[in-house]
């Protein structure tokens, strides 16, 4: 707890500061983005909000996504990573229903950074895929999808993009009538979801305002469209079971019979999450100084391959002495985090400076991997991040932001699996943003510098790194509905600790994992070519990007086995990745009072590993296309989103089935005023078989099947 109370001190210090001038003239912040009927999935702002980086409406040349209002509803799943999976360019880990991280063009992992109001989580969700974000969507008022050279503001290793969560937990401005209290709440018929959040932000005085917000969502075991294994699975399992019948072990040929047809519910994949939060911020027009303290709590269970630890060993008279381990424990974790914000503006007005911002936050993380009833695996995190940073005013179409951001992480894993040793981790950066307008031209270009060192005493490694990164884009919007422009980027990234220091089995991936200390920083280059435009009622975005990778830092099985278990390792090699994705709207007629409008979605991505083939887990092509009618209060969508097969794969992966889904939802606004929103929807509506690629359990944990949903939201 000792950053945690660091960060109250530091707060205490703030507040002490005279640098709050009291006036009557308090500009007002805008209010939670309200979807329009028939609005897009996702909003595009050239002059976007980025409140995570404290950078206000600096264009983002690449542009963003954002997800909020209405559409946010419909998506919102339990986890990050499925609540944004309908974006272009965005797939999801899909490890279980209580761990999913988002996948931007085909990166995952450390190449992404996932924020909550430009910091950090503060977990260790990037470390392995089936460790939860400690983020819940239900508290998200907005999320952003980033791409672009100010994603350097967030980190040298944020090559696919960073997502960032804006929730009110720190409040951004006083409440209109002295108060705004928001309630949500889903069920999902798939797991048996029930899912219920709340939010109050109060006016108690002049300019400080208090919020609370908790939520609560327990699952059952997720149901799926057809058979839990795929059917190469199945087809091994069906294989084992002919071979112990023909042996004579009736009892494993039945159970391996039973887990090749066994359809609907996938076991072990309930989940229940509980979060709590509190915070005030100090609202004046000189600036603002919040603080505030959440608590989230998740249990979920880590679905496992079909005999897992079912082995038989020859005696020593050549006779088979059966090992069966029937029933195998089942694993779960319990995963527990308690985290402290600070955020504080300073505006100076001033001809060159603008505004000083700062940003805190500092976390206690611990989750613990169960096996039955009994302890497996522990891990702990103590960690920090911290933003300063120097906005400048604009000056006759140059401006920009400038600061110094640092972070400290020491991590801990308990327990006769734990395949990370202790380590810490400790990063300093500075950076700059700077944007030109030139008439009808716009340049921005980004550098940043990082110091990273990461030290184990336990095996005696101390390895630092200096990474320098830079950024330079330029558009040209010819007029107000035309814009096309391109980014080109030098990155490069230091090997995280687990990458250098894993070593040894992983109980909840079920596969033994092996670092390289030697691993040299991973460097690329980046080039991405894009085009806004609308033409009447036709809307258009669409990119095309490539990455070229020098020491490519990845894992992949080696084919061999350690401890019974598969053994993945991390390598480096170079890599190339090219994609592209692209979206499309157009209001096609009127009838009375409903708009109907016709929407699209495409991505794709290939990367490959030079002398290495496929990289792991890359997502296929993807189209989505849509139709929605909508007024001011009722929106009907119907849609359809196919998923190719996936056969470009790495040494010992398997290809995955492509899959076509089709869903639709209807959104009622029976009192506007009252800012209510119900949604009836019904999700995979012909209970088909679907699996992501980029999914590590794709072969046992398929997506969900026929869902429907019903959500509701109402502030006042």
């Amino acid at each position: 707890m000792l950053r945690l109370t660091l960060l109250a001190g530091t707060a205490a210090a703030l507040v002490s500061q005279p640098a709050f001038a009291q006036t009557s003239n308090l500009a007002p912040v805008a209010a939670p983005a309200q979807s329009s009927p028939g609005s897009e999935q996702h909003e595009e702002s050239q002059e976007i909000i980025v409140t995570g980086n404290y950078v206000r409406e600096l264009s983002l040349l690449s542009g963003a996504s954002v997800l909020t209002g209405t559409e946010l509803l419909r998506d919102v799943r339990p986890q990050l990573g499925d609540t944004l999976a309908r974006q272009a360019g965005v797939s999801s880990t899909s490890f279980s229903p209580g761990a999913s991280r988002p996948v931007l063009r085909g990166f995952q992992g450390e190449r992404i950074r996932v924020l909550t109001d430009g910091i950090g989580s503060i977990d260790v969700s990037n470390t392995s895929a089936d460790h939860a974000v400690t983020i819940d969507p239900l508290t998200a008022e907005r999320i952003e999808v980033l791409h672009g050279p100010a994603v350097l503001l967030f980190g040298s290793q944020a090559i696919g993009g960073a997502v960032n969560v804006l929730d009110r937990r720190i409040p951004r401005a006083l409440p209109e009538n002295g108060a705004h209290v928001d309630v949500i709440g889903a069920y999902g018929s798939a797991a048996d979801e029930r899912s219920i959040g709340a939010g109050a932000d109060v006016a108690v005085g002049e300019g400080l305002v208090l919020h609370l917000d908790g939520t609560w969502r327990k699952t059952d075991d997720l149901r799926a469209g057809g058979y839990v294994l795929s059917p190469a699975l199945r087809a091994e399992q069906l294989e084992i079971a002919a071979e112990e019948a023909e042996e004579g072990h009736l009892d494993e040929a039945a159970e391996a019979t039973e887990n090749a047809n066994r359809r609907g519910r996938i076991p072990n994949s309930g989940t229940e999450q509980k979060t709590l939060a509190g915070g005030f911020a100090l609202i004046r027009d000189g600036g603002s100084l919040g603080v505030s303290v959440s608590w989230f709590d998740s249990d979920y269970g880590v679905p496992t391959a079909p005999g897992a630890g079912h082995h038989h060993h020859e005696g020593e008279e050549g006779e088979e002495a059966e090992e069966a381990e029937h029933g195998e424990e089942a694993v779960t974790i319990g995963l527990e985090q308690v985290r402290a914000d600070l955020r504080a503006q300073v505006n100076v007005g001033g001809s060159f400076l603008d505004q000083i911002r700062v940003r805190l936050g500092a976390a206690d993380y611990k989750h613990t991997e169960f096996e039955g009833d009994e302890v497996g695996t522990v891990f702990k995190t103590q960690g920090m991040e911290g933003r300063f940073e120097l906005v400048q005013a604009d000056r006759n179409g140059w401006r920009g932001a400038s600061g110094a951001q640092f972070f400290q992480r020491d991590f801990e894993a308990i327990g006769a699996e734990a395949f990370v040793p202790a380590n810490e981790t400790s990063q300093f950066g500075l950076f700059t943003l700077q944007e030109f307008k030139l008439g009808g031209i716009e340049l921005e270009a980004a550098g940043r510098y990082e110091h990273t060192k990461v030290r184990s005493n336990v095996v005696d490694v101390d390895r630092s790194f200096d990474a320098f990164s830079a950024a330079f884009g330029a558009a040209y919007a010819p007029s107000e509905a035309f814009r096309f422009g391109v980014n080109l980027s030098r990155a490069e990234r230091a090997p995280a600790a687990e990458e250098l220091l894993s070593n040894g089995p992983h109980v909840a991936t079920q596969a033994f994992e092996i670092g390289d200390p030697t691993l040299a920083k991973e460097k690329s280059w980046g080039l991405e070519a894009y085009v806004r435009a609308q033409a009447g009622p036709v809307r258009l975005r669409a990119s095309v990007y490539a990455n070229w990778f020098d020491d490519y830092i990845f894992q992949a099985a080696t084919g061999e086995e350690q401890d019974e278990l598969p053994v993945f390792q991390y390598f480096q090699r170079d890599a190339r990745y090219f994609g592209f994705e692209a979206e499309a709207s157009a209001d096609l007629f009127k009838a009375g009072d409903f708009t109907i409008r016709a929407d699209a979605v495409a991505d794709y991505v290939r990367a490959t590993v030079d002398a290495g083939g496929p990289v792991p887990r890359i997502p296929p092509l993807r189209l989505l296309g849509g139709l929605e009618a909508g007024s001011d209060t009722l929106t009907a969508r119907a849609e359809v989103e196919w998923v190719d097969d996936q056969d470009r794969v790495a040494a010992l992966e398997t290809p995955t089935d492509g899959f076509t889904l089709v869903n639709a939802s209807l959104a009622w606004r029976p009192w506007s005023a009252r800012e209510t929103t119900l949604i009836l929807s019904a999700n995979n509506i012909f209970d088909v078989d679907a699996r992501r690629h980029a999914s590590f359990t794709k072969e046992f944990v398929p997506l969900a099947g026929r869902d429907i949903r019903v959500s509701a939201r109402v502030s006042f």
